[in-house]
């Protein structure tokens, strides 16, 4: 018996002598995939994030940016479920991983295929303008649309983007027709309203900014609830009169499937280290985002409820909805 007790105690102090499982820490620099071209809004934040996490000191490795542009985003999304099991791998989502799926029928995966990590912005919209149009408001354009249907055009994303949401409401509120323009890229879409092929666009305010402190857009309207700091004088949809729901837009972080949960815990926590520093406090703020970071759990149910409520929106907008 004492000799029973002797090997338990042995091996007791075995297992407390043994070092602790490590915890998982990226080895290699960190793909970040992104559905856009440069310079759309994806982009734009991805690029911003990784200059967060250089900067600031949050990871071990450097974080390198992916532009999959292509099919409105069901290329990205392909290409991050087909890296199972890559721990290095991370994808900036928008609300257009939720919503494509929903309209086109061709779409191999979805959001639930994918490891949700972190929501980290909401983000409102404006309705722009080249600075010299003739256009001064919504109702303007509106008018003009009426009088000549299809001659104007909008630039865009995908066809289930909130760009062609808001254009798809509108239209159906009004009984004005004015032509969609998709093009793969942000840059590209503000090119062809700065170059006069196109008449407005949707356009996340991130991206328009410096244009409009530039002088070469003008805000007519905003797609928010609320009227922005930045723009105090300028009426939101409703506000101009016109009742259409508000299209929100949504940022954040999903991984690939099959990651470990101490995987998932890394980048969560890595996200809510940065959502706290002084440098994304101020670049919220300059960009006019709401914060609306969420940990992984509560990622999940929100994709489940706003998936839900896009596809009433786009059953409203006149959308052919397949799932």
């Amino acid at each position: 018996m004492k000799l029973h007790y002797t090997m338990l105690a042995a091996a007791f102090a075995a297992t407390l002598a043994a070092p602790a499982l490590a915890e998982f820490k990226p080895s290699k620099p960190v793909e970040m995939i992104v559905h856009t071209g440069p310079g759309g809004g994806a982009d734009v934040l991805a690029r911003f994030i990784a200059q967060v996490i250089e900067k600031e000191n949050l990871a071990p490795v450097r974080f390198t940016v992916n532009n999959r542009d292509g099919g409105g985003g069901l290329r990205a999304m392909a290409y991050v479920v087909e890296k199972k099991g890559d721990n290095h791998a991370i994808a900036v989502f928008t609300g257009n991983w939720l919503t494509n799926p929903l309209t086109r029928a061709e779409a191999k995966v979805t959001v639930k295929d994918m490891t949700p990590v972190v929501r980290l912005v909401l983000e409102p919209a404006v309705i722009a303008v080249k600075s010299d149009a003739p256009f001064k408001t919504l109702k303007d354009f509106i008018d003009a649309a009426k009088k000549q249907p299809g001659a104007l055009k909008q630039s865009g994303g995908s066809t289930t983007s909130r760009d062609n949401v808001v254009r798809q409401l509108l239209m159906r509120e009004t009984g004005s027709n004015w032509a969609y323009i998709s093009f793969p890229g942000g840059g590209e879409r503000i090119a062809a309203l700065l170059g006069g092929h196109v008449n407005m666009m949707v356009i996340e305010p991130q991206e328009a900014g410096e244009h409009i402190k530039a002088g070469n857009m003008r805000v007519i309207a905003q797609v928010a609830d609320k009227r922005l700091a930045a723009f105090p004088n300028v009426p939101t949809i409703k506000e101009a009169g016109f009742d259409i729901p508000n299209v929100p837009q949504v940022r954040g972080v999903l991984m690939p499937p099959g990651v470990a949960p101490d995987v998932v815990a890394y980048y969560e926590g890595l996200f809510a280290r940065l959502v706290k520093t002084p440098t994304w406090r101020k670049y919220l703020e300059e960009q006019q985002f709401e914060d609306g970071f969420q940990r992984s759990a509560d990622l999940a149910r929100f994709m489940d409820s706003f998936t839900s409520q896009m596809r009433d929106i786009l059953n409203e907008a006149g959308a052919k909805v397949v799932r």
